[in-house]
């Protein structure tokens, strides 16, 4: 926008509005909504091509009746509009790369084992495949299918299929590639042994414990905690440094291997599989809210800083063995609750140094959050304090 080292100022309703350094902000009554726009910024509503600056009044946002449509998060007694989430990452055209080359495999090659899930997109199976490692004659494998043959679904398909090649880390869930032999049309990831990590951690507190009663079952210990949770900082660094933004990261969207190894991914199905952890508006779109900080609530603002805060809540969610936050309270009372500036609680389990970090990514304001090479360097630390024993899978 050019407005390094210049500051604009203009009145938009009873507030002044300011463009300084690269940010927009409003001020009002002594303070400022910060919105930082950038490489690693997201303003998810495609119409939008500025921040739906809206007027404020005592800390509450108040659109025009035009502005709430049918989709809108109601605070009190006022209608914030919102936008569909994503299913995974944001993408853009200018983030993938010109000369991507997406694996192609022939659909000969799978082996249809079992359904693992289902999403609105379509069906997640267990299969194996064949010729795809040279060291392996077959390996297993997680499918997902695409019910959607239309235009527009095949192109997402494809843009989606193009952007998974180009992420590679230890800490993302491995993409093989795609089958677009007739229908329905498949992508091939990497199949992780133990599920997604949500489910993982209720099967290790205390209370699964002592239901299982003569299996062998483990109660995790800080020091696997701590360890699972530098990993999913790991991933996250990984993805700002590409400039992605997850936009859903939770523990229902990351996966555990052999070993404790944990990945970020989102295979789709958790809006079904967990479908209370979602704020249903208008009928389609599907929420977040609880992972969510208040500018993506309020103002559609998704960043790397709304990554960071949603990485607080994963941290609150392993140090309760994946309780879900803000357990007590219905949909509408959470999204008050983050609004006015209140926070999760301590966990019983979570040591101090583990929660002032939860609070580094819950600070009000976007910039003055923790930045996620910090955390992770923190986490690093604390972990190294603390020896990982591996044997709780067996």
């Amino acid at each position: 926008m050019g407005l390094t080292g210049c500051r604009l100022t203009w009145a938009v309703g009873n507030a002044e509005v300011v463009a300084e350094g690269g940010k927009n902000y409003v001020k009002l009554q002594g303070t400022s909504l910060f919105l930082t726009l950038g490489p690693s910024s997201v303003i998810s509503n495609d119409d939008d091509s500025a921040s739906p600056l809206h007027h404020i009044s005592n800390g509450s946002n108040t659109p025009s009746s035009s502005e709430g449509g049918p989709d809108a998060v109601i605070i009190g007694m006022t209608k914030i509009p919102v936008i569909e989430n994503p299913q995974y990452f944001g993408i853009t055209n200018s983030q993938l790369k010109p000369d991507t080359f997406v694996q192609h495999i022939k659909r000969h090659n799978i082996v249809l084992k079992r359904e693992l899930g289902e999403g609105a997109f379509g069906k997640v199976f267990l299969a194996e495949c064949y010729n795809l490692c040279p060291e392996q004659d077959k390996i297993l494998v997680a499918v997902k299918t695409l019910k959607d043959a239309s235009d527009n679904a095949r192109k997402d398909f494809h843009r989606e299929a193009e952007l998974l090649t180009n992420l590679q880390h230890d800490h993302i869930v491995k993409f093989y590639g795609v089958c677009v032999e007739g229908d329905p049309l498949i992508m091939v990831f990497e199949y992780m042994k133990h599920g997604d990590l949500n489910k993982f951690l209720r099967a290790h507190g205390p209370d699964a414990v002592l239901m299982a009663e003569g299996n062998l079952l483990t109660e995790l210990t800080q020091s696997q905690m701590l360890h699972i949770a530098q990993q999913i900082a790991a991933g996250m660094v990984y993805l700002a440094s590409q400039h992605f933004v997850h936009r859903d990261l939770a523990t229902r969207n990351c996966l555990v291997g052999e070993n404790l190894l944990v990945k970020i991914g989102d295979f789709g199905m958790s809006r079904d599989v967990y479908s209370t952890d979602y704020y249903r508006v208008g009928g389609h779109t599907m929420l977040p809210i609880r992972w969510m900080p208040p500018e993506s609530i309020m103002y559609r603002k998704f960043t790397t800083e709304s990554d960071v805060w949603s990485l607080g809540v994963v941290l609150w969610e392993i140090f309760t063995y994946g309780k879900q936050p803000w357990y007590q309270l219905s949909n509408n009372e959470v999204i008050e609750c983050i609004t006015q500036g209140r926070v999760l609680q301590r966990p019983r389990t979570c040591p101090k140094e583990v929660y002032d970090l939860m609070l580094g990514c819950w600070q009000r304001e976007p910039h003055m959050r923790l930045n996620i090479k910090e955390i992770h360097s923190l986490l690093q630390n604390l972990a190294k304090a603390s020896p990982v024993y591996l044997d709780i899978l067996g």
